[in-house]
């Protein structure tokens, strides 16, 4: 079983390729919070939803102190159709490898229509200016998530 972070655990750092063909690290995003989230796939029914609704909600997350960015295995290739056809207004980072998403422990068994599969796990993680874990959210769902996540975090 992949090891979960906790609050005050130190985010995983990162240097992972973006939609735009550029390079994001966490510590490039270091003095602001972060919502980091966590998707299986692009394009698919649940991960538009779920991007749609943090693209709707970025201009409050943002006014609250919050960058939002979104990561998946998916190529760059694929999160920049993602990006123009949903108008994804946030980065999208690739994580091929998957090693990023395990060291979030957002990688590994899950439960799937009854069954247990290998595979990425929806999850939220907010990080604080410092790099520390303040929420790790797992096995969250695509619809509603963004909704109670700003009603956790106080800003509705």
């Amino acid at each position: 079983m992949t090891e979960r972070l906790a609050p005050g655990d130190p985010a995983p750092e990162f240097t992972l390729p973006t939609d735009t063909g550029d390079t994001l690290t966490l510590k490039d995003l270091r003095g602001r919070k972060v919502i980091l989230y966590v998707y299986p796939a692009a394009m698919t029914p649940g991960c538009t939803k779920q991007a749609c609704d943090f693209r709707d909600s970025l201009g409050s997350l943002q006014a609250a102190g919050y960058e939002v960015v979104g990561i998946s295995p998916d190529t760059p290739a694929k999160l920049a159709k993602f990006r123009e056809r949903d108008s994804i207004t946030f980065p999208l980072v690739s994580d091929q490898d998957k090693s990023v998403l395990t060291a979030y422990g957002a990688f590994g068994e899950k439960q799937l229509y009854g069954k247990t599969v290998t595979g990425v796990i929806r999850s939220t993680f907010v990080i604080d200016e410092d790099g520390a874990v303040e929420r790790a959210l797992y096995n969250v769902k695509a619809t509603g998530h963004v909704a109670k996540l700003r009603r956790d975090l106080g800003i509705d």
